[in-house]
């Protein structure tokens, strides 16, 4: 204790500091109410002002002259006046966790009870002032108690025990962290009180008010980076949510449309979905990530989406094709490509319906792209599309068989498919002891 005696002074000074960046600090909070975040800065410069008059009060206690006379009053008079202060405004701050947090619709009585009796103190303090009901000055300018001196401990006591009762009714209605600080700031002064009561020349309880509104502040700045983090994690939530939610509408519509794309085609029935199951089992064994995988699938299911364009009397034709109708049959990749262009949240899904008819060796069609100009989600859809072609049966054929159909790719590597991705497959083929990859 007397080491604090000694150096009360520049502890003070600093704590007035620390209070004086809380108030600044808490301007800017936004995730707060205004009348907290007003509430907060109050408290916090009432806290600075505190500890910056009982600094004063100690600084020109027992000199002489006009300035130290004026100073010591004025200092005096204004610490006993932002002691209620503080406590009048944690009124205010209590009442707006509970209307807000706790949901309380209608505040007790108490708290209006404990605004009345804080304003009752403070008249005695202005009454004080010029009749001595709290302290005097001798003629040394120094501060001395009065016998009423108690009274200006025991109303802030009363204040704050109404204050515990409301805290403590109402705990379960807020935050554990929030709860706790609430009853240390009600709690704390009695003991810090009851010390003060019978020592003199060290502010226990003004260093125990401003650690005090130091706290709440703090306490509210983690609140609000709490809040913020919450916000934060919703917001993340939200979006995957948002993200599944648009997967699963697109799907939806992917198959929608494959549906109507294999519906002009009796004989094809199937075949997109088939496409997509073989493109994606391909990326799978070639390395890619889930994600990929996924979007391979929904890329391949909608390649042949281009035939939605090209009329059905050419598509259902038993015979074969003149030259005039396989040119309208080869201009279904770029009609598919017009057509998922236009949806911009997924640029990769036009790929699939562009270049599937691309050859690795330069001689497909649209672009007569080679090799690896083809983009490598078309190589792998190229294989499957074609090996579903074989495994199917057509108006002209019934389902080739497998080893047949191993042959034909096998042939295809480096001139109609991409050696890597036709080997794969050709694995696929070799794993698939019972044919099942095929039209059923």
């Amino acid at each position: 204790m007397e080491l604090i005696g000694e150096h009360q002074v520049n502890i003070m000074l600093a704590m007035a500091t620390v209070c004086g960046l809380l108030a600044f600090f808490s301007l800017f909070m936004k995730q707060v109410t205004s009348r907290r975040k007003h509430v907060l800065t109050l408290m916090s410069l009432e806290g600075m002002f505190l500890l910056i008059f009982d600094r004063y009060a100690y600084i020109y206690r027992g000199q002489t002259g006009s300035l130290a006379y004026a100073m010591v009053r004025i200092s005096n008079f204004c610490v006993f006046m932002f002691t209620l202060l503080i406590v009048c405004s944690f009124n205010s701050y209590i009442s707006d966790i509970y209307k807000n947090e706790g949901g309380l619709e209608k505040l007790p009585k108490r708290l209006r009870a404990s605004r009345w009796i804080t304003f009752f103190g403070m008249a005695l303090v202005f009454i004080s002032q010029f009749t001595g009901l709290y302290y005097t000055f001798d003629d040394q300018n120094r501060y001395h108690r009065s016998a009423f001196y108690p009274v200006s401990y025991i109303l802030p006591l009363i204040v704050l025990v109404l204050q515990m009762t409301v805290i403590l009714q109402y705990y379960k209605r807020i935050g554990k962290r929030l709860s706790v600080s609430l009853l240390l700031f009600t709690t704390l002064p009695f003991a810090v009180a009851v010390i003060q009561l019978f020592m003199y020349g060290i502010s226990l309880t003004n260093f125990a008010l401003a650690a005090l509104v130091v706290m709440l502040a703090v306490i509210a700045i983690i609140d609000m980076n709490h809040m913020i983090d919450e916000g934060h994690k919703r917001e993340v939530e939200l979006l995957k949510d948002e993200q599944k939610n648009m997967r699963i509408l697109l799907g939806q519509t992917a198959f929608a449309l494959a549906e109507a794309i294999d519906a002009k085609d009796g004989y094809t029935h199937g075949h997109s979905s088939r496409v997509a199951e073989y493109s994606e089992m391909i990326a799978r064994e070639s390395g890619r990530s889930i994600s990929e995988c996924k979007d391979i699938f929904f890329i391949a299911l909608l390649h042949d989406v281009g035939k939605i364009g090209i009329p059905g009397s050419i598509i259902n034709k038993e015979g074969p094709l003149d030259d005039a109708e396989y040119n309208i049959i080869k201009s279904h990749p770029v009609k598919g490509m017009q057509i998922l262009s236009k949806i911009t949240k997924f640029p990769l899904l036009s790929i699939g319906a562009h270049y599937h008819h691309e050859r690795y060796d330069g001689k497909g069609y649209p672009d007569g792209l080679k090799g690896e100009e083809i983009p490598d989600i078309a190589r792998i859809i190229a294989v499957a599309d074609a090996y579903d072609a074989m495994s199917s049966k057509r108006s002209y054929r019934d389902v080739m068989p497998q080893a047949k159909v191993r042959a034909e790719i096998e042939k295809g590597l480096g001139t109609q498919f991409d050696p890597r991705y036709g080997r794969i497959m050709l694995d696929l083929i070799d794993e698939d002891k019972d044919y099942s990859m095929r039209e059923m």
